[in-house]
């Protein structure tokens, strides 16, 4: 019995050390990857932000004007990218315009939408 207490008091063999280091590495590398792709998605969201800032700027020009004021371009800038604004509009039965803005940028992201709009303009 004091033979065996001797000999595992020594400390940890040489495979026992490369088991924990294999494991250590392989959490390590789990990791890694897991934070990449946390990465890629928030670099990813910054477009899409964008995207969904110029369609709420575009339906706040459209509740402000109510279809009676000047042409509004197709394309805009927000925060240093370039954006491509579509809006489908059709009467409800209730008589409400409901608006459909789509935001797509030049990257390929993009926001979409709806809204109801009164005839009349704001006050």
């Amino acid at each position: 019995m004091q033979h065996f207490l001797k000999r595992s008091s020594r400390g940890f063999t040489l495979i026992e050390l490369a088991l924990a280091i294999l494991v250590l590495a392989l959490g390590t590398l789990a990791a890694l990857r897991a934070s990449d792709q946390s990465r890629l998605a928030i670099g990813g969201e910054t477009p899409r932000l964008l995207a969904r800032i110029a369609a709420r700027n575009r339906a706040e020009e459209l509740q402000l004007y109510a279809g009676a004021g000047p042409a509004l371009p197709a394309e805009v800038s927000q925060g240093g990218q370039q954006f491509l604004l579509t809006t489908r509009q059709e009467i409800t039965a209730g008589g409400l315009i409901k608006t459909e803005i789509i935001a797509r940028s030049t990257q390929g992201a993009g926001a979409q939408l709806f809204l109801y709009l009164s005839p009349e303009p704001r006050q």
